[in-house]
């Protein structure tokens, strides 16, 4: 397959990766994490070979949620820079090919922000209906809470003007009137400010939120719309303004739902979503160490754009949600990464990263990440991963797994030269601390997982078919094992994850193989497999082992 075939649609063979900026690298020793010290670590992304960094919000904030209760949709929280160092940010990032997106988080405002602040003034206030209000008493709405223990309604009283607004999340964090074309005008601007700044795209926080109409009469309904019509608005939007620019959604539905997200055959909506229904399906699958789970979660994505793309990941900045698993499928996973309540969140996810939940089992973990880059669409990684940091317990809630970057052993893991107590929060301690678990004692260790990371970066990289490629999972007669193949053209790329700890002899049927195809050449080691005259082949795996393998000729072995 020619890799310029895939330029224009650079997001199908992306990698992309997380931060806060906040937690990231302090430059100015106050203990926050800035902008001017991400711009100084860029170089550790371009070496993991990262071509996309997505930033959590670094926007001016109440300090109520982590940076998502936004006070100003066009600047830059002070303590972590200005306008300015963004723009620097992001110069520096492409000079090392590297793009960057942000979160765009507009399903809700601070109510700190300047439009809830006049909105709640007076019933007739220009601002009111920027929000969504009731005069009469709402019902229980306790079943719509997104954080069940810490809210009892979606509604909240304003005592000022005896209405209820309404907040889907935290009750400071009252929720924007889609339907007010000043809303969407707002949108527009936030977005085209952003891209005019250097901006490639936007991660999309909470997209089903940010769409609905919960709460709007039947005017409003009708004069908003189909909510599929304005995200469609957004995109072209984007096509306009910046043509690669991309929208990645949250969108944390069952895959029939979360399609019509992408636009409904016309991929004119959303360019990715998160594949949540494949991540969990993932976790209940290493928790039986049975593949069957996400085979199965694998072969029911339905069928997407061709511009379009699902994300994968292991690990994102929230809780670890299996809201999607049953009952029964979720207790499996938490009997065995989070027995105890303290792992758990809400009953219905984890609050830990991956590494502490397998253990510390280095060939566990190396497995999970060659899966990462060999399921079918585009890489996702969380800040830390790359070195398997583990989650802070001290923190609260989701903020388990956002403690500071760990870049040596020194004070505070290299993060900042101030005072513990002055940090932005706690550097993990105990055996995943920075004294075991650090950038600068990977990064030249040939075995480290840093290295494993970097090396799976590279091959999914000099492997297109897997971005572009139809889903085929192949059929083989182990339960543990999960067996991909990627085919565009003639070029074929055969992946295999052994989930169980057994060694075992997979056969595979590859009769279809072109006459000059039938030698896999491995791509993560020095050997080579031939399939036989009959198009058949055994291949070996250890138990927890994975093997990446291309079919190529005879002439072709010398270039891979």
């Amino acid at each position: 397959m020619r890799i310029t075939q895939t330029a224009d649609l650079w997001w199908k063979n992306a990698v992309v990766y997380c931060l806060d900026p906040e937690t990231f690298f302090d430059s100015d020793g106050d203990g926050v994490g800035d902008l001017a010290g991400l711009a100084q670590r860029i170089d550790h992304l371009a070496e993991l070979g990262v071509t996309c960094l997505w930033l959590m919000p670094f926007y001016p904030t109440a300090e109520k949620d982590d940076g998502y209760d936004i006070t100003d949709q066009y600047g830059v929280d002070p303590r972590l820079g200005n306008a300015g160092d963004v723009v620097e940010l992001i110069r520096t990032a492409a000079d090392r090919g590297i793009r960057v997106i942000a979160d765009l988080v507009v399903n809700h405002t601070s109510d700190q922000h300047p439009w809830f602040v006049e909105a709640r003034k007076a019933k007739d206030n220009p601002y009111r209906d920027y929000y969504v209000w009731r005069s009469d008493p709402p019902p229980d709405t306790s079943d719509q809470v997104v954080f069940p223990d810490q809210e009892d309604s979606i509604w909240e009283l304003d005592e000022a003007t005896g209405e209820w607004y309404l907040h889907r999340f935290y009750k400071h964090q009252p929720d924007l009137n889609i339907a007010n074309p000043l809303v969407r005008d707002e949108i527009a601007k936030v977005i085209g400010y952003w891209l005019q700044l250097g901006l490639s795209g936007f991660r999309v926080d909470a997209v089903p939120y940010m769409i609905e109409t919960v709460g709007l009469d039947e005017g409003e309904e009708a004069r908003y719309g189909d909510p599929h019509v304005y995200l469609a608005s957004l995109r072209q939007l984007l096509a306009r303004r910046q043509g690669s620019a991309i929208l990645l959604g949250e969108v944390n539905l069952p895959y029939p739902e979360a399609r019509t997200f992408f636009g409904d055959g016309h991929g004119d909506e959303l360019t990715m979503l998160f594949d949540f229904v494949g991540n969990q399906a993932m976790y209940l699958s290493l928790a039986r160490q049975d593949a069957t789970p996400l085979a199965d979660a694998l072969r029911a994505r339905p069928e997407i754009p061709i511009d379009a793309h699902w994300a994968t990941f292991v690990r994102n900045h929230d809780e670890l949600t299996l809201d999607k698993l049953t009952e029964d499928e979720r207790q499996e996973v938490f009997a065995a990464f989070g027995p105890d309540e303290d792992l758990q969140l809400f009953g219905r996810g984890l609050r830990r990263r991956l590494p502490t939940m397998l253990g510390g089992d280095p060939r566990r973990i190396r497995c999970v990440y060659s899966l990462l880059f060999a399921l079918p669409g585009t890489p996702t990684l969380f800040y830390g991963e790359e070195i398997g940091m583990g989650e802070n317990l001290e923190l609260e809630g989701r903020l388990a797994v956002r403690s500071p970057m760990q870049w040596t052993d020194e004070p505070n893991g290299g993060f900042s030269t101030a005072d513990a107590a002055d940090l932005c929060a706690p550097v993990t301690q105990g055996g995943f601390g920075p004294e075991f678990v650090n950038v600068r004692a990977q990064r030249r260790d040939p075995d480290s997982l840093m290295s494993h990371v970097t090396r799976l970066v590279q091959r999914y990289r000099e492997c297109p078919e897997l971005g572009w490629a139809p889903l085929c999972v192949l059929e083989q007669p182990h339960a543990a094992v999960l067996a991909l193949r990627s085919t565009v053209d003639d070029d074929t790329v055969v992946t295999l994850h052994n989930l169980g700890d057994e060694p075992v002899t997979v056969p595979l049927d590859l009769s279809d193989l072109p006459q000059d195809r039938r030698l896999l050449v491995d791509l993560l080691q020095d050997a080579s497999t031939p399939v036989g005259d009959d198009g058949r082949v055994e291949l070996t795996l250890e138990g927890y082992g994975y093997r990446w393998l291309r079919a190529a000729g005879p002439g072709m072995v010398r270039l891979l």
